[in-house]
């Protein structure tokens, strides 16, 4: 779509913006705005056959245009820039939270290898182990989970606000966030809790 304007007003509104009235006229006056639905397959000579005819009806009023999807991105800009920014401290978090839960996951198996080792030896399997070591983290990405949530759903329902058409956020949404974020801490600290399973316990016990 190629909107050729010679004119300030301006027709397109974002969605922060209620709807308004329009009314199209149709008279012999000069018009200040012309929407013109083209073919993009050669949109240069397009634009250059849409120019010659405008200088038929306005030959002392230059033509300006612009493209109706430009425009509509125009409008959003800020909003994709908020986007990339949430985006990128959200990956710096996450990593930064996997490489917290890393270390401390190897410090918790190192402090706690005796105590697998001789539950090993009592007949322990290695799913008992790692679910035993692996428990604690997700009791806290829990309650992590609960305490995050409202204060999400309260800021993104202030920040819709601002728009006159918005969406209603989905409780889906945050069951969705939250089994990713399980998985991926349960990811992260499985490495060592397997670890720690696999060990041998003679040679944690063998100083005892």
């Amino acid at each position: 779509m190629l909107s050729a304007i010679s004119g300030s007003k301006k027709c397109i509104q974002p969605l922060r913006s209620a709807a308004l009235p329009l009314c199209f006229i149709l008279g012999d006056y000069n018009a200040s705005i012309v929407a013109v639905k083209i073919n993009t397959a050669d949109v240069k000579n397009v634009i250059g056959y849409i120019g010659s005819v405008w200088k038929n009806f306005s030959p002392n009023q230059p033509i300006r245009y612009t493209f109706l999807d430009e425009s509509f991105a125009d409008m959003y800009d800020d909003v994709r820039r908020t986007a990339s920014i949430f985006t990128s401290f959200s990956v710096l978090a996450i990593v930064i939270a996997c490489l917290g839960l890393f270390a401390l996951s190897a410090f918790m198996a190192e402090q706690r290898n005796k105590e697998m080792s001789i539950r090993k030896v009592l007949g322990a399997s290695i799913s008992q182990v790692t679910t035993l070591l692996s428990r604690d983290f997700v009791k806290l990405v829990l309650i992590a989970f609960v305490i995050a949530s409202p204060i999400a759903w309260w800021a993104m329902n202030k920040w819709l606000q601002d728009f006159a058409y918005r969406i209603t956020i989905s409780v889906w949404v945050f069951l969705w966030a939250g089994l990713a974020v399980f998985i991926i801490a349960l990811a992260t600290i499985s490495f060592q809790a397997i670890k720690a399973a696999l060990a041998n316990p003679a040679e944690s016990l063998r100083t005892e």
